[in-house]
């Protein structure tokens, strides 16, 4: 395996060789035909289909051959003599051929199709479908560990790995899309005040379908252990080794070791590692931040536009306006007082000593107002400074934190009135950082399928809903209405 990645692929020479063009027109034809399931061609096959070209008006047979002749030594084509047909012994002697594409090449002239179709820019979509797909595909191989057969049990691991590639990889294209350059310009224009709506709209859709999917794929992954998994890859592994193959057989080890990677990778995308959040929460940061610059944009563009719009109407009424006055001296008042402060520059000098808002600008104290040289080698200057040691303040704040935790803590601890349960309905009147705490405790245990969850101080707390009643928690800053919730310590 390591031979065949340090090896150079020679298939690929004819994409930049000197006659690239010429080679490029005969493996297109090949890879066509080979689609429509005709795999062997004839030389004359290919020369008449060269000719209906401008380009290779010019082009003879003996090139046709010299060329094929390369395009074999590079792999690209395989020939195979032709004897069941011959009719003269001329022919015979020619030893004519018939071609085959390679692999290597069929799936060359894949990729360059895809990328002709690919263009300048990235593609990708922002699908909410797809974390449905995956969360279906996921349930299902998790009911199927035990009771599938290897066949079948092999392919539903693939429709999981495959929703999970296809998601990833349309996600990252189109928000690589979203911030290629050609698409900020286009934000820019007026054209695009048109499209902002479904634009923001269609990444909102898929904010909201990540945010429902997204906690049930977490507690399906969870529910799955290391030991499962491992189970499940020597399965899929024993299919693999199954099937029969003709050329050199892979070793067992390295089916397993691919299907645990890939579990491994689909278990870091959505929680994480330590010290580095999960590309689960990066990316609905990403389209968060995408919904802001749209918002951003459009903004910008709108005050522009307004900025820019008509003002006959305005100065048809303003003209109406001057003509009522009765002498000039009244029209220069007007004027001054429509006109002559549109050019004013504000200047900021220091902080005001007055908070009065009827105060006038000359009853203030003046302010002196330094002025820096507009020259491009002016630099303040600058003294060497002492480096104060602030330990003292740092631990006065840091005792004065701990002791503000502490008496949340107690705050807390006070709630339960026998050690083990905290029932919402009994608790009376309470301060608002008890609602945080318990409003942040419900949150944490609805987005667990077992509605468990661990305190801030380590604790295992479970939340049970009592009754289907409504109960009202008061709190010295208002009240707050609620399911009848209890919660259950489990330590």
């Amino acid at each position: 395996m390591e031979e065949l990645r340090q090896r150079k692929i020679v298939e690929a020479s004819y994409l930049t060789a000197e006659n690239a063009g010429r080679y490029r027109s005969i493996l297109r034809f090949f890879y066509l035909q080979h689609e429509k399931l005709r795999h062997y061609l004839f030389p004359e096959d290919v020369l008449v289909h060269l000719k209906e070209d401008v380009y290779f008006e010019e082009y003879t047979e003996a090139q046709l051959q010299a060329d094929l002749k390369q395009l074999c030594d590079w792999n690209n084509l395989i020939p195979r003599q032709e004897t069941g047909r011959v009719l003269t012994i001329e022919d015979f002697k020619k030893k004519r051929y018939r071609y085959q594409c390679t692999p290597y090449t069929i799936e060359i002239e894949r990729m360059v199709e895809r990328l002709h179709a690919l263009g300048e820019s990235f593609g990708g979509s922002l699908e909410a479908t797809l974390f449905e797909r995956l969360l279906a595909a996921l349930r299902h191989f998790s009911e199927e560990r035990g009771s599938a057969s290897g066949a079948e049990f092999n392919q539903t691991w693939e429709d999981v790995y495959a929703c999970f590639r296809k998601l990833v990889e349309q996600a990252s294209d189109y928000i690589a899309y979203l911030k290629s350059e050609k698409v900020e310009e286009c934000m820019k224009s007026e054209a695009f005040l048109t499209y902002k709506d479904a634009f923001a709209e269609y990444i909102r859709r898929f904010i909201l379908g990540l945010q429902t999917s997204s906690y049930n794929i977490e507690s399906l992954l969870k529910q799955i252990t290391a030991a499962d998994m491992a189970a499940a890859a020597e399965k899929i592994a024993d299919y693999q080794m199954s099937i029969p193959r003709l050329e050199e057989a892979v070793e067992r080890s390295v089916y397993v070791a691919r299907c645990l990677e890939q579990w491994e990778s689909l278990r870091l995308w959505f929680f994480g590692s330590a010290g580095h959040a999960s590309e689960l929460l990066l990316l609905e940061r990403e389209t968060m931040e995408t919904i802001r610059r749209i918002t951003r944009f459009a903004q910008r563009l709108g005050e522009r536009h307004s900025a820019s719009r008509s003002r006959y109407q305005d100065y048809l009424y303003l003209a109406g306006w001057f003509s009522t006055l009765p002498n000039v001296d009244e029209a220069h008042k007007l004027a001054a007082a429509l006109f002559g402060s549109s050019g004013v520059r504000h200047i900021c000098a220091g902080v005001r000593e007055s908070e009065d808002m009827d105060g006038v600008i000359w009853e203030e104290p003046s302010t002196v107002l330094p002025v820096k040289p507009s020259v491009n080698t002016y630099r303040e200057k600058t003294r060497p400074g002492a480096v104060v040691n602030r330990q003292a303040e740092k631990e006065a704040a840091r005792e004065a934190f701990l002791r503000e935790k502490e008496a949340e803590q107690a705050l807390v601890d006070a709630l339960s009135a026998d050690g083990r349960n905290i029932v919402l309905a009994s608790l009376g009147l309470q301060p608002p950082i008890v609602r945080k705490t318990l409003l942040n405790w419900i949150s944490r245990c609805m987005g667990q399928g077992d509605r468990t969850a661990k305190t801030e101080n380590g604790r295992l707390v479970r939340l049970v809903r009592r009754s289907e009643a409504q109960i009202v928690l008061e709190c010295t800053d208002g009240t707050l209405q609620l399911p009848d919730f209890v919660f259950e310590f489990l330590d």
